[in-house]
């Protein structure tokens, strides 16, 4: 999911079966119901699942409504959350067929059933939102729903199906509250996941009550959580040092988080490997300066990852060279293979050979008040214009206006970030450079997409090892996308709030109810 978070996992398995579990629960009521606050940057999209395919909007989605699957904390494989059971039909992975839990109730009261399930599935697929969560969807051929159980026809064998029912794509929403061809846009949401949506105001506070009538996957449905959103990283730094927050999170400025101690009595600190990367994306479209594939070899050739890690981030990111991330099955060094250090030399022959004018004139967009987007930007442009071969114009914009532009194609280049959506390295490859992904350069390659399609029918996850391996290398010399670094996972909380370490783990969750006051 766009991005501006994942534990490194050692083994990735599919879904092969899913067994009955969970709890009716009732929020816990020792020591105090004072409200947690959590501090963030994150943006919200759209508080409808059909209408934001974004960290901020699904960390609401994962609080506020259920899929029929999850994931525990850690997890590699999906759980049952509103379902009792799912399971494939048959070897052919092709059908996928889940029973939902008895007395389930939207906030309304009225008891949800697989009519709601298929409802909340076709509406997604049917809106087709540009920032939408429509591409996850894209092996999903139909669904019918019949009382409690719900099966999913797909187009194509799909072991990672079960893992994308298990994102925000797969949020289960009231059928009688949301249109079926258009977004809700009031500021309401009606689920059935471990917490109520009591308020909601767009760029400032989402309030959070448990919900009493939860039943799933969880043992607790957490403590109230206000979640209160910054404009830019030195506001939560500046809201954190004040104690207006008690959890800070996604994202501090870099100059914070380089100077972070474990040993701090002031506050706990955790730090974690993570598979949250950041890549720059190229409109490849004809009408685009990037088009040529030479130009685009070139720029690879000039991007010094180490400097950005260094200067910009100071040390809190790493270097990244492919497209799927360091502890993930399937990951290479495909972009150092090819491109092994700055080489301006390399770059010149390119363009000549290409026959193109330089500088070679693009624009760079970027998004306002994200992190360190701005200072990225800056030093990104200042690489390629250093060699005399390119002429970059940056452009920031405003979040939801920067998703529209690169949706629309009306962006040369932009970097974001991505956020593993599930742990499988199918997640860093259909959605990012896949015909049908959500990444929108322009790009489309049969070879690549092949490859996609022959990876998704292993439910033997490490069996997929060798398509992703080409599919990476096909990238490297596309250059559709330049991988440019690999984050790490901070989460603070003073001292009397304990379960931070849990909120964010890389399984696509974002658990606010682990949080509790000690």
């Amino acid at each position: 999911m766009r991005s501006v978070r994942m534990r490194i996992l050692a083994t990735l398995l599919v879904l092969a079966g899913v067994g009955v579990g969970g709890w009716q629960l009732m929020p816990s009521q020792q020591s105090t119901d004072k409200t947690i606050r959590v501090g963030s940057t994150d943006a919200v999209t759209a508080l409808d699942p059909a209408g934001a395919y974004d960290a901020g909007s699904w960390a609401l989605f994962s609080n506020v409504f259920q899929s029929l699957l999850t994931f525990e904390p850690g997890g590699t494989v999906p759980v049952p959350d509103a379902a009792q059971s799912c399971d494939f039909v048959g070897g052919q992975l092709t059908t996928y067929r889940c029973t939902l839990r008895a007395g389930l109730t939207f906030p309304s009261g009225r008891g949800m059933t697989a009519d709601d399930v298929k409802y909340s599935f076709d509406r997604v697929k049917a809106i087709k939102s540009d920032v939408g969560p429509a591409s996850l969807l894209s092996t999903l051929r139909s669904v019918d729903a019949n009382g409690l159980t719900v099966t999913f026809h797909l187009s194509s064998p799909d072991a990672t199906f079960p893992f994308k029912v298990a994102t925000g794509a797969g949020s289960i929403v009231d059928s009688q509250k949301y249109p079926r061809n258009g977004l809700r846009t009031d500021s309401g949401a009606d689920g059935t996941g471990p917490y109520e949506l009591t308020s909601y105001t767009k760029g400032k506070k989402a309030v959070l009550t448990p919900n009493g009538h939860y039943k799933g996957a969880l043992k607790n449905t957490g403590r109230p959580v206000d979640l209160v959103y910054y404009t830019n990283a030195d506001a939560l730094e500046k809201a954190w040092q004040g104690k207006d927050v008690d959890v800070a999170t996604r994202q501090l400025p870099p100059k914070v988080l380089s100077g972070l101690s474990p040993s701090d009595p002031k506050q706990r600190v955790s730090e974690s490997d993570s598979s949250e990367t950041r890549n720059l994306y190229l409109n490849i479209r004809a009408s685009s300066p990037l088009h040529n594939v030479l130009v685009r070899r070139a720029m690879a050739w000039l991007i010094n990852r180490e400097r950005l890690a260094a200067t910009v981030y100071q040390g809190t990111v790493d270097p990244l060279y492919s497209l799927i991330p360091t502890g993930i099955t399937g990951h290479t060094t495909s972009f150092f293979d090819a491109y092994p250090k700055p080489d301006a030399k390399a770059a010149q022959a390119l363009l000549s050979s290409a026959g193109v004018k330089v500088p070679v004139r693009f624009t760079y967009g970027y998004a306002l008040n994200r992190g360190s987007s701005q200072q990225e930007a800056e030093a990104i442009k200042q690489q390629l214009e250093g060699s005399g071969l390119f002429k970059v114009t940056l452009k920031g914009y405003e979040w939801t206006s920067f998703q529209q532009h690169w949706a629309t194609g009306k962006l040369d280049a932009y970097a974001v970030g991505w956020v593993a959506d599930y742990p499988d390295p199918d997640t860093f490859g259909a959605p990012l450079v896949g015909s049908q992904g959500t990444m929108n350069t322009g790009y489309s390659s049969r070879a690549v997409d092949q490859l996609i399609q022959s990876s998704q029918q292993y439910a033997d996850r490490g069996d997929a090892t060798s398509d992703f391996s080409a599919l990476q290398q096909d990238v490297a010399r596309d250059v559709p996308v330049i991988p440019l670094w690999q984050g790490k996972e901070y989460v603070l909380s003073s001292e009397d709030v304990g379960g931070s370490q849990y909120v964010d783990d890389g399984t696509g969750v974002f658990r606010l109810w682990s949080l509790n006051w000690i």
